[in-house]
């Protein structure tokens, strides 16, 4: 019995030994690294050495502020100032008044700015008219004369033009372009902004700049139709004295110098005019029968710009042109005084249609 007793005793520690040794191993079992070696740490249990870390997104770049849409180029816009046949009635002494030239130069001045004024013909003595115009519009204000019918009787009055055209430059100083031989300084033409200006000697021929009895004949055709083919601007206004349309005055209906101004040629007038329609010019500008008128003749406009001697003539009213250009778009407006030396007032206006 005793003996029985010992070999169940020495059963059961066996048995208990291995079942210990059995949990041990189970509870901790044993890791070899890639060397070999038992690692000295163990990794996090929430991290995985074999599940990469996740690829963060890219940065989106930052949205950028919304562009402020461009500023629109400012339209051209400017103003220039007819006046004709002011002869006499200016300069120094007994006309030195509000009652003739002076008045409409005043005038002209109290519509806001004015870039230039362009004067087709009947000038005489045009010293004195450029003094009332500088002493009223300013010492730098520039002045366009054309050649008249009575400056060309007067020798020294086309010295005096002939000389002023020879230093003459456009209103932003650049020299103005020469006419043909005959009247290199009284027919030129300069660009201003977006348009085109050509002054005409309507009395130039081959042989000289005071030669005819006002006419458009070949040698100021071809100078006149290559200069409008070199320019690029899309407004274009030509100037001479002589209207190529005599018109009646728009409020007297006085008449004067039918048959004897441009329309004394008419085979030389149609061809003058045939240009003008074919360049796209917006209106041929006169003066000489001293009565205002606005007429559209085959898509080209003729603005007669009367007379600016105020009670120089008591016939039509004294009167001024203002052309605005406002981009693509021109206009006139016309100011006449009453008759009596008084206040000039708007009396006509209108679009400056360009011809189809």
């Amino acid at each position: 019995m005793k003996g029985l007793r010992l070999y169940v005793l020495r059963f059961t520690s066996l048995l208990l030994l291995a079942i210990l040794t059995a949990c041990a191993s189970v509870a901790s079992p044993v890791v070899v690294s890639p060397t070999g070696e038992a690692p000295t740490s163990w990794p996090s249990p929430t991290a995985s050495p074999f599940v990469p870390s996740p690829t963060p997104f890219p940065t989106p770049s930052p949205v950028p502020s919304p562009t402020a849409p461009p500023t629109p180029t400012p339209e051209v816009e400017f103003a220039f100032a007819v006046t004709a046949d002011i002869r006499i009635y200016a300069g120094p002494g007994a006309y030195d008044s509000s009652r003739f030239f002076r008045g409409a130069c005043e005038a002209i001045a109290a519509q806001g700015p004015v870039a230039f004024m362009v004067s087709p013909g009947d000038v005489d003595p045009p010293d004195g008219i450029l003094w009332t115009i500088t002493r009223t519009l300013g010492a730098d204000f520039r002045w366009y004369p054309a050649v008249g019918n009575h400056e060309v009787e007067t020798p020294e009055d086309m010295d005096w033009l002939r000389c002023y055209g020879h230093g003459l430059t456009d209103p932003t100083g650049r020299p103005v372009r020469p006419g043909p031989p005959g009247c290199p300084t009284t027919t030129y033409s300069f660009d201003y902004e977006n348009a085109h200006f050509v002054v005409l000697n309507v009395y130039c021929d081959s042989g000289g700049d005071a030669v005819t009895d006002g006419d458009i004949p070949d040698h100021l055709y071809h100078w006149l139709a290559a200069d409008l083919s070199s320019t690029d601007k899309p407004h274009i206004f030509v100037f001479g004295h002589e209207p190529a349309y005599p018109q009646p005055d728009a409020l007297t209906g006085r008449v004067r110098h039918l048959g004897g101004s441009l329309d004394a040629h008419p085979a030389h007038r149609d061809r003058f005019w045939n240009l003008l329609q074919e360049r796209g010019v917006r209106a041929y500008i006169c003066g000489h029968t001293h009565n205002y008128s606005a007429i559209r003749v085959n898509g080209v406009w003729q603005l007669d710009a009367g007379h600016a001697r105020g009670l120089g003539d008591t016939g039509a009213p004294s009167t001024f042109i203002l052309v605005r250009v406002r981009g693509p778009q021109v206009t006139f407006e016309t100011y006449r005084d009453n008759m009596q030396g008084g206040l000039y007032t708007l009396v006509d206006s209108g679009l400056l249609t360009q011809n189809p």
